[in-house]
């Protein structure tokens, strides 16, 4: 009786151990039993679609185009606290997408830091954005920017009707194209970038909170348990999906008072499709081991074809200063800015949002 009792016992936690660390599948948008599409999308060559939103001008009058690339938890409607007279004296059009996973882009289970920048490539192919665009990318959805610094920097595309001209006459050619300049905003860091010193990214590490080193930990080593350790109720799990206090410095929360308090009527779509292919295959990509080391790269631009700029918050609470220096000390093509008092709302902030437009876009110096 004991041994039928513990066999019973022993399956039953198998059972449960698979079924906590197996995430369900994913509400496809458009599918039977799936959100509905409500947005503009475009289908990749992979058969997936990106769902995207327009901002400031139109494509047609734009002096610049740009495309910004969301963060953790965010979306396509991320909020930026440009007005639209400043959109229209810069003459800027944006262009905003739900990144894979997220609001109602499908998933890709093979998402890679390459794989994200092709999605901007195809996008920006598609929308026909012209020989140059820009790029911003915000905090962990700055994997996306390393990846085109490393693999698109200097891309090759067509016109639509030039390319549909040629591909109905069975021609194949490409015309050079490439990023006319790249702005990462408070990136996050992956602890284990090769170049960084172990002494110097073991130091920072330890100042985690205990939850958020477990859930590195588990991100980088074992990320077939993300999901289980993401939805455990046992221990804490995450600051940033836990609303730690720590999350935010004086400067974000003063930031967080001026924002709307009219909520996004789109907020609810953010996760929709599981939090699985959207919130927790971002934390394993980003933290994950990567094709390349970010340090190594060569100066895509050599000959000053465009700039690239990095801004970080001194005091910002999710992403060490003292990494973020290290990475502009080895990267010296990149034009850093710290702002002594900035936390990780930087983009959210009228002033500071405005300075890193002017600056990618104008050159100018900001004043913040």
């Amino acid at each position: 009786m004991f041994g039928v009792a513990a066999v019973v016992l022993v399956a039953g936690l198998l059972v449960y151990a698979y079924k906590s660390i197996k995430p369900p599948p994913p509400k496809i948008c458009g599918s039977p039993n799936g959100p509905p599409v409500e947005s503009p999308r475009i289908k990749l060559t992979d058969g997936r679609h990106l769902s995207y939103r327009e901002r400031g001008v139109s494509k047609e009058k734009a002096n610049f185009k740009i495309i910004l690339v969301h963060g953790f938890d965010s979306s396509k409607d991320i909020y930026l606290p440009l007005t639209q007279e400043v959109m229209e004296e810069l003459g800027v059009y944006i262009l905003t997408f739900d990144r894979a996973g997220y609001g109602e882009s499908d998933p890709n289970p093979k998402r890679t830091v390459k794989s994200e920048a092709f999605d901007i490539q195809e996008l920006a192919d598609q929308l026909d954005l012209g020989p140059k665009f820009y790029v911003i990318g915000i905090s962990i959805g700055t994997y996306s920017i390393w990846g085109c610094l490393k693999y698109i920097p200097h891309r090759h595309v067509i016109d639509s009707f030039l390319r549909s001209l040629l591909l109905f006459y069975n021609f194949h050619i490409k015309l050079e194209m490439m990023l006319a300049g790249v702005t990462l905003v408070v990136p996050v860091i992956n602890f284990w970038w090769p170049s960084f010193p172990p002494k110097l990214s073991e130091e920072v590490f330890r100042k985690q909170l205990n939850r958020d080193k477990v859930k590195l930990t588990i991100a980088h080593h074992f990320p077939s348990l993300v999901y289980w350790w993401m939805t455990q109720k046992w221990f804490p799990y995450s600051s940033i999906m836990q609303r730690h206090p720590i999350l935010f410095n004086k400067r974000d929360l003063e930031t967080i008072q001026q924002m709307p308090q009219v909520p996004d009527p789109n907020e609810h779509k953010v996760r929709q499709q599981g939090v699985y292919e959207s919130l927790h295959r971002d934390m394993m990509v980003h933290f994950g081991k990567w094709e390349f080391d970010p340090m190594e790269l060569k100066n895509p631009f050599p000959n000053n074809e465009a700039s690239v700029f990095l801004w970080e918050g001194h005091n910002d609470k999710l992403v060490p200063f003292e990494l973020q220096r290290y990475v502009a000390k080895k990267l010296p093509w990149i034009r850093y800015h710290e702002v002594a008092d900035g936390g990780h709302l930087l983009i959210h902030e009228r002033a500071a949002c405005e300075a890193i437009f002017r600056q990618l876009l104008l050159g100018e110096e900001p004043c913040i």
